[in-house]
C-alpha cells in the first residue's frame, strides 16, 4: 500500500469533482476525464491516480447498477453470461497491460471514440425503440463483454460507451435500456480492474473512498434522469462526450507537437 495524504479542502474539492463525474458517467461514460485529471492535479503518481480512479468509480457504477436493477430496468438473470465474460476479459486486460505497451491503442482510441459520437449524431433514430436482436448468448457476451471489459481492463476511457453502443447495435435495446445494462457491465469490468490495482498496492484508499461517496451521489442523479429523460438526454450527452474525450486524448498524444510547430511558425 502506498501512503499519500491529501489536504481537506483538495478532499472537498475532489468530492464534488467526483460527484460530478459520476453524474455524467452514469448517463454518457468518459468520467474519468474529470477524475484521473484531478488526481493527477493533486500530486498523485499515474499509477496511484488510474488505481484511485478505479476505486472510486466502483462507487459511480454500483450506485447506477443498483438503482437500474431496482427499478426492473435490468435483469441480472439475463445478464449472468455477460458480467462473466466481462469479469475475464477485465483481469485478463489489466494483467495484460502491465507487459504491453497500449501506445498503439492510445493513438487509436480518438478515431474510435469519435466513430461512436458520429454513430449516434448522425442517426437519430437509433437506439429510439427496442428493433431486432443481431447477437445472442455467447457471441454476444464475448463481444460485449469479454471484448470490451478488456478494453476496460487494458486502457479503460470510453468504456462506457462501448457497452451502450454494443446493446444498441447487437442486442437491438432502446438507448436508455442499453445505457442501463452498460452501466452494470461497466461495474463488474470496474471490479476486475479494481482487485489488479489492489493486489499492487497502488490505491489510495482515504481519497479514494471520499470519491466514492461523492461517485454514489452523482451515479444516482444520473440513473434517474436517464430513466425520467430517455434518449433525449443521453444522446446529446454522448456526443459531446465523446467529442470532449477525443479532443483531450488527441491532445495528450500529440499536444507537444502541436506546441513545438506553433513556436517554430511564431520563432
Amino acid at each position: 500500500m502506498e501512503w499519500f495524504v491529501v489536504a481537506p479542502a483538495l478532499l472537498g474539492g475532489l468530492f464534488l469533482v467526483a460527484m460530478l463525474a459520476g453524474f455524467i458517467d452514469s448517463i454518457a461514460g468518459g468520467g474519468g476525464l474529470l477524475t484521473v485529471p484531478a488526481l493527477l492535479a493533486v500530486g498523485m503518481s499515474p499509477a496511484q491516480a488510474l488505481a484511485t480512479n478505479k476505486l472510486q468509480a466502483v462507487g459511480g457504477s454500483f450506485s447506477a447498477s443498483l438503482y437500474f436493477i431496482r427499478r426492473k430496468a435490468v435483469d441480472l438473470r439475463e445478464q449472468k453470461g455477460n458480467i462473466a465474460m466481462t469479469f475475464i476479459g477485465a483481469v485478463t486486460g489489466a494483467l495484460l497491460v502491465q507487459y504491453v505497451q497500449a501506445e498503439l491503442l492510445r493513438q487509436l482510441l480518438p478515431l474510435l471514440v469519435i466513430a461512436i459520437g458520429l454513430y449516434f449524431l448522425l442517426m437519430p433514430r437509433i437506439g429510439e425503440d427496442d428493433r431486432q436482436r443481431r447477437l445472442h448468448g455467447l457471441p454476444f457476451a464475448l463481444v460485449a463483454g469479454g471484448c470490451v471489459g478488456f478494453y476496460d481492463g487494458f486502457f479503460g476511457p470510453g468504456a462506457g460507451s462501448f457497452y451502450a453502443l454494443a446493446f444498441v447495435t447487437l442486442a437491438g435495446y432502446n438507448l436508455a435500456k442499453s445505457t442501463a445494462h452498460a452501466k452494470v457491465l461497466n461495474f463488474t469490468s470496474n471490479v476486475g480492474g479494481l482487485l489488479l490495482f489492489m493486489l499492487g498496492g497502488k490505491v489510495v484508499w482515504g481519497t479514494g473512498l471520499v470519491m466514492l461517496a461523492g461517485q454514489i451521489l452523482g451515479a444516482r442523479l444520473g440513473a434517474r434522469m436517464v430513466l425520467s429523460k430517455g434518449q433525449t438526454l443521453i444522446r446529446p450527452m454522448i456526443v459531446i462526450v465523446s467529442a470532449v474525450m477525443s479532443a483531450k486524448l488527441l491532445w495528450d498524444s500529440h499536444g507537444r507537437d502541436v506546441i513545438s510547430w506553433l513556436s517554430g511558425l511564431l520563432a
